[in-house]
């Protein structure tokens, strides 16, 4: 696991000089605790040691992967990368670099297509100098289509030798001939018609150096009769493809692909994913691909709500949009895209006693971080007792029917603590198993979180916050039971007792029971036509019941702090109830907040067993199936003297 900074204040191509030349603002984070708290490694906080390579430009993050120590320059805007000094002693005089062009504009019209992703591309090794600056060029995203004419391509990204390609547009039908998707990094989707269309556009191996030309991404996706394609994204093989469309669906946008560069092994993140197809008919939006595609516009059904632009810096197509409603008629924008340079700082002397999971080094600890199941396999004999945080995952947000307009928010995953564990080379490999956050559904009660294990201990999964539906029982309405339990909506019973057992006493490194931490989610017994849902709850709160006011909700519970990964932190919060005026925010720990006629709803966050938000009623385009309320993914840390 990584030690995460990132320096706050002007970026480094902009504020004064320091001492070791990275500019000017508070001292990183990482810089100023991690280097200080190792005696085996340069100790003067804010400098680089004597034998690293030393450069500026953007914002600078550091962290550690295994032993090795990395500086990251992260470029949301074009810039300059300006190398001061080169390294003295071992370390390489070369970076690595991610490089994210920006992604293609979504059709609009009718059934337009979605964009696809900008090129991705990565490159290790590249020599760097003093003799001249690095010109960095940060892509961006291509316009929406308009009523009258296609979206634009994304513009490329440029470091060094490396050109990723901006991705093509989506395809749109103004007014009357389909036009097809523009190829790009990844290509853009087919708009639909009246027929199939197999116009999506193609993925482009163009530019570079390297021979053979590397591969940038993928094409989009056809239409079907009148749904349109999804754009292409930059994960490998057919996940990375834009989906078809069909008679009544868009296709999904493809997915994209994670990279590490930015923040370490333990923060992975998703960059150019394919932007969602337009609807004919359905009412559930397609989605954008993982890594910032935005989601494609639903069907008229459902009043015809909006496209979704990409998300900034990730590269991600704009959705596409169908024309259907005034207040909708242009396709969504593409994100902007991303460069990333890093090199490494310094070798940390430290050693592990076991694999496994993402390996950093940490206050004379050793953190083994698992963000997905794996196997725990000692190497080092005298190793017999470990640190251990469990958590598994968060239970979704309930999603209200056409009809409703109240639903409870997530609870969060069942925690366990222990300061010392009995551990034992023989047999020496323990199966990890990292639970998932509970998937969006369909309209009704959220689905309940996968459990999370390590070492014959076993949490459970949050329970899904009850919702509303047509007709609406009322089973469906009470929060469901989980680690923490979910929250209730309006005309909901209490809701269901935590499978972990409740009564966190609060404070830092608390060891739980053998069952856990949880909480209940909060009570709403007012009757229909309350508009409103309960928070879930938390691994060390429970959520607050709400009273009788139609427009009143509660936020989820905090989660408990535990520091084993090196910082203090929180751990599985409860999503927030839905608000009828106002959003609920989810508890500490990864939460999700409550939907509102405005803000969305959003999911839990990954990798602390949060719940989703409650999802708001689906009256205005912020609400109605398919706005983010899954729950967060769990995690398994082990932590040992190193």
């Amino acid at each position: 696991m990584g030690y995460l900074g990132k320096r706050i204040g002007k970026s480094t191509d902009t504020g004064n000089p320091t001492a070791d030349g990275t500019g000017a603002g508070i001292l990183d984070l990482f810089t100023n605790g991690y280097f200080q708290r190792q005696g085996n490694v340069f100790n003067a906080p804010g400098i680089a040691p004597p034998s690293a390579l030393v450069a500026t430009g953007g914002v600078i993050s550091d962290y550690a992967d295994g032993p090795t120590v990395y500086r990251a320059h992260i470029f949301t805007s074009s810039g300059t990368f300006t190398v001061t000094a080169l390294a003295t002693g071992a370390l390489p005089n070369n970076v690595d670099a991610l490089v994210v062009a920006g992604g293609g504009g979504g059709g609009a019209r009718y059934h337009g297509g979605g964009g696809g992703a900008g090129g991705f591309r990565t490159s290790t090794g590249l020599p760097v100098s003093t003799a001249s600056p690095y010109t960095v060029t940060v892509g961006a995203g291509g316009a929406g289509a308009s009523p009258t004419s296609v979206g634009g391509n994304g513009t490329p990204s440029i470091f060094s030798t490396i050109t990723s390609q901006g991705g093509g547009f989506g395809g749109a039908y103004p007014p009357a001939t389909p036009i097809n998707g523009g190829p790009g990094g990844s290509g853009g989707g087919a708009s639909g018609a009246a027929t199939v269309n197999t116009g999506a556009g193609s993925g482009n191996k163009e530019t570079g150096t390297e021979t053979p030309t590397p591969s940038q991404g993928n094409p989009g996706g056809n239409s079907g009769v009148y749904g349109g394609g999804g754009g292409g994204g930059a994960a490998p093989g057919p996940p990375g493809i834009g989906g078809n469309g069909t008679t009544t669906n868009g296709g999904n946008g493809g997915n994209g692909s994670p990279n590490t560069y930015a923040y370490g092994p333990s923060n992975p993140v998703y960059y150019a994913g394919g932007g969602g197809g337009a609807d004919y008919t359905d009412t559930t939006e397609p989605t954008g691909g993982l890594g910032g595609g935005g989601n494609g516009a639903r069907g008229p059904v459902d009043s015809s709500g909006p496209s979704y632009p990409g998300t900034y810096a990730t590269g991600g197509g704009g959705g596409g949009n169908n024309g259907y409603n005034s207040s909708y008629l242009t396709g969504g924008a593409g994100g902007s895209g991303i460069v990333v340079v890093r090199y490494a700082i310094a070798q940390l002397t430290a050693t592990a006693k076991a694999t496994g999971g993402a390996i950093s080094f940490s206050g004379g600890k050793t953190i083994h971080a698992f963000l997905s199941s794996g196997t725990f396999t000692i190497t080092d004999p005298t190793l017999s007792s470990v640190s251990t945080l469990i958590v598994a995952g968060g239970g979704a947000g309930g999603n209200d029917g056409p009809d409703g307009n109240s639903a409870g928010g997530g609870g969060a995953g069942g925690l366990y603590y222990a300061s010392s564990m009995p551990v034992s080379p023989t047999p020496g490999a323990y199966p990890v198993s990292v639970g998932a956050g509970a998937a969006m559904g369909g309209f009704g009660q959220g689905n309940q979180g996968t459990p999370s294990s390590f070492n014959s201990v076993t949490m459970t999964g949050g329970g899904g916050g009850g919702a509303q539906s047509a007709p609406p029982p009322v089973s469906l309405r009470s929060g469901g039971p989980g680690g923490s339990s979910g929250g209730s909506c309006a005309g909901g019973s209490n809701a269901a007792g935590a499978s972990a057992s409740p009564g966190h006493p609060g404070g830092i490194d608390v060891n739980s029971p053998a069952s856990g931490w949880g909480n209940k989610g909060g009570n709403f017994p007012s009757p229909e036509p309350a508009a409103s849902g309960a928070g879930g709850g938390g691994a060390g709160v429970a959520a607050a019941d709400v009273p009788g006011n139609v427009n009143a909700s509660s936020a989820g519970g905090d989660g408990a702090r535990y520091s084993i990964s090196g910082i203090t932190t929180y751990y599985a919060g409860g999503g927030g109830g839905h608000g009828n005026t106002t959003a609920s925010p989810g508890g500490q720990g990864g939460g999700g907040a409550g939907g509102a006629p405005n803000p969305i709803t959003s999911s839990g966050t990954q990798n602390t067993g949060g719940g989703g938000g409650g999802v708001s009623h689906p009256g205005t385009p912020y609400g109605g199936q398919g706005r983010p309320n899954s729950g967060g993914s769990g995690i398994v840390l082990i932590a040992y003297p190193s």
